[in-house]
């Protein structure tokens, strides 16, 4: 089942304001007190980030950029082979630096005259309300964090290469930030921890991971798989289920390994419908209903 906290290391601040981040338990930069040295820091500088103030700006390392720009070569070839035409259309559209770590005030920038979104800091977690109640407003949470370098083609956990090279590139495509803000607006409208837990199962099998037929070929439009390079060259090898929203709020899944299961729309038009109407009809009463329409 979806849990949300397996995604990020936690924060924490001590009663001096000292701001620890815990990297899991594996984490290619546990044993490097340097790399945690600077995770504490962007942390605590999106903690202190007042809303009414500019993003807070971070001078990335020459590390840090050396690892955007070994990301960005290898995905570039492997979006143009598995990435589904609107994605490879907004990717142009945004025209996110290849050389460099953008800043989120120049996502934020590129991104709002193409479908209004903006970016804002988040030193790790944000609580589920939250983060998928502020897509409705056309904000998205993100971190400023880089995966450590010893390991630039793996994360454990949701980095700005993540946030921003899949999400952000998916928000300039007009019909999937609508989406976005669908699910936002179900997050919101829904009252039980049920009902949201069904907004964030079928989000995580869409938006995060989601596939769909273009002609002969099966090819990825969620940010989970098009930001990770092992990830984006495995899913066709996946077992592929039509777009079933009571398999994709009941079904176990793993969010710490690759996804055994994805489910393809017929094409990106039937994914817009099917699941922005699914958003835009998700009450209280969802769970049970998706629970009554599970095969047994």
């Amino acid at each position: 089942m979806f849990e949300e906290a397996q995604l990020y290391s936690p924060v924490t601040t001590d009663e001096n304001g000292e701001v620890t981040v815990h990297l899991v338990e594996g984490h290619p930069g546990l044993d490097d007190p340097e790399y945690q040295r600077r995770r504490n820091a962007i942390a605590a500088a999106a903690l202190a980030w007042d809303p009414a103030a500019s993003t807070p700006r971070i001078d990335y390392t020459d590390i840090e950029h050396e690892v955007w720009r070994t990301v960005c070569e290898h995905l570039e070839p492997l979006h143009e082979k598995y990435a589904c035409t609107p994605f490879r259309d907004a990717v142009q559209a945004l025209d996110l630096p290849r050389d460099r770590v953008p800043q989120l005030d120049e996502v934020s920038a590129g991104l709002q005259p193409l479908t209004g979104f903006r970016y804002v800091p988040a030193p790790g977690i944000v609580p589920l309300e939250e983060f998928y109640g502020s897509l409705e407003d056309g904000v998205f949470h993100s971190t400023q964090y880089l995966r450590h370098h010893a390991a630039p083609l793996y994360t454990p956990e949701p980095d700005i290469l993540h946030e921003v090279m899949g999400h952000g590139n998916l928000l300039a495509d007009p019909q999937v930030a609508e989406l976005n803000r669908l699910a936002g607006a179900a997050a919101r409208r829904v009252s039980t921890p049920e009902a949201l837990k069904a907004v964030a199962d079928v989000f995580w099998f869409t938006i995060e991971f989601g596939v769909l037929r273009e002609g002969d070929e099966l090819r990825a439009y969620g940010a989970g798989i098009l930001s990770s390079y092992g990830e984006i060259e495995e899913f066709r090898s996946m077992e592929i289920r039509p777009l079933d929203f009571a398999q994709m709020a009941t079904i176990d899944y793993d969010i710490t390994h690759y996804q055994q299961v994805l489910f393809a729309a017929e094409s990106f038009g039937h994914m817009v419908d099917a699941v922005g109407g699914f958003f835009a009809a998700v009450d209280d009463d969802t769970p049970a209903r998706l629970a009554a329409a599970k095969p047994l």
